[in-house]
């Protein structure tokens, strides 16, 4: 399943949850589930039905496929931490991720956009994978003739999310450092990560 492209606020109420990675836009002002008995009916889902929500969670806020989902779950499962958490840490150490979490863009298909186009550096060099993976004492930053871009400018100035503690930003000089290494409680929206473990246990 590729990446979804649809209506994003109508996801959102779905899971009855914000992903700031997904849009800007809230569900709270339509805080029910979309269709025409929306406001008035709301199923409890099964065991099934909750594990898949939350996955789809995870899936829709950092703008992946299944396969990818499927791999980097296959990946965090041969580590030696929790399987959740290495989950987490692989999806928040994402370049397009780190590009959004230093405020650089508004969304993460924003800042994946911008990565794809070669505006962002790692360590000084230009990296256009959206995918590519951060390690402590990176430092990122977008390329000189991008410097001024007003996108970037305009998010630099009204960040999405407030900043968060494995990554340092100095917005004068349009840089961010990672200062250590994501864990579980940096995901910017409720999640039950055991629940996205036990939905793969099945097909992995």
């Amino acid at each position: 399943m590729s990446r979804y492209t649809g209506p994003k606020v109508k996801k959102l109420r779905a899971f009855g949850v914000d992903l700031p990675g997904l849009s800007r836009k809230s569900q709270r002002d339509r805080p029910y589930v979309p269709g025409e008995h929306g406001q008035s009916f709301r199923r409890k889902p099964s065991p099934y039905g909750e594990r898949l929500i939350e996955k789809q969670k995870v899936r829709f806020n950092y703008g992946l496929s299944e396969k990818q989902m499927r791999r980097l779950m296959s990946e965090a499962r041969r580590s030696q931490m929790a399987a959740g958490d290495k989950l987490m840490e692989l999806l928040e150490r994402r370049l397009d991720n780190v590009v959004f979490r230093s405020g650089f863009a508004p969304t993460i298909p924003a800042a994946r956009q911008l990565v794809n186009h070669g505006h962002f550096t790692v360590n000084g060099k230009k990296v256009n994978i959206p995918s590519y993976r951060v390690d402590t004492g990176d430092i990122i930053a977008p390329r000189q003739k991008s410097m001024n871009l007003e996108c970037i400018e305009v998010s630099l100035e009204n960040p999405p999310l407030s900043s968060t503690d494995w990554i340092g930003l100095d917005a004068d000089k349009k840089t961010a450092s990672v200062n250590s290494l994501p864990t579980i409680e940096a995901v910017p929206f409720p999640l039950d990560i055991q629940l996205v473990v036990e939905y793969y246990s099945r097909l992995l």
